[in-house]
């Protein structure tokens, strides 16, 4: 484990962590714990609030991203301390989006969120898409964007699950429409 600031993360992808943590300075102070995890169910990755953090005021919480030690993807099975950097830095920032959005909410919305997340799929698709919004807004389309290319097209996924990350997430064109929207602001 590599311990960089507020941040721990395996030495596997201490990298990849430092990389998608740069593109969230406002970041840089929380506690952040990245973990590998024998199986997480639905996912790859899980940011969540550690359970302590639940009652804390904002800017005492901490939180853990959560890594399925591997993905099975039809016949194939992908190590994911393997998966190529760039996209491995595309998840990890996703996931990051999810911690930002968690920062924007009291103890009470936090425990409303996750009973929302785990019981309307109409909630996770907000939730996710907001993750990937966050992600675009701080500069990490790229990354985000190779990673849905593996995900969508070279992973060898079924189309179930295509069909079902197509529906949740945001799509490469709604990207690209929010990169055009972030840089046609003004900037300071």
């Amino acid at each position: 484990m590599v311990t960089c600031a507020q941040h721990t993360f395996p030495d596997e992808i201490a990298a990849e962590a430092k990389i998608a943590l740069s593109h969230y300075p406002e970041l840089s102070t929380i506690p952040i714990e990245f973990k590998f995890k024998k199986n997480i169910k639905k996912s790859t990755m899980q940011a969540q609030p550690k359970f302590s953090s639940f009652f804390k005021r904002r800017k005492h919480r901490s939180y853990k991203i959560l890594i399925s030690e591997k993905i099975e993807i039809a016949d194939s099975v992908y190590f994911t301390k393997d998966i190529p950097s760039e996209i491995m830095i595309g998840w990890l920032g996703h996931e990051l989006g999810h911690v930002m959005d968690f920062e924007q909410r009291s103890g009470l919305n936090l425990i409303g969120f996750g009973i929302s997340y785990l019981t309307s799929k109409k909630y996770i698709r907000g939730a996710e898409r907001r993750a990937d919004s966050y992600a675009v807004k701080h500069g990490m389309e790229k990354y985000i964007l190779a990673t849905k290319e593996f995900i969508l097209e070279k992973a060898g996924l079924s189309q179930k699950y295509i069909d079902r990350i197509k529906n949740l997430y945001l799509s490469p064109e709604e990207i690209m429409l929010l990169v055009e929207e972030r840089d046609a602001l003004p900037t300071d």
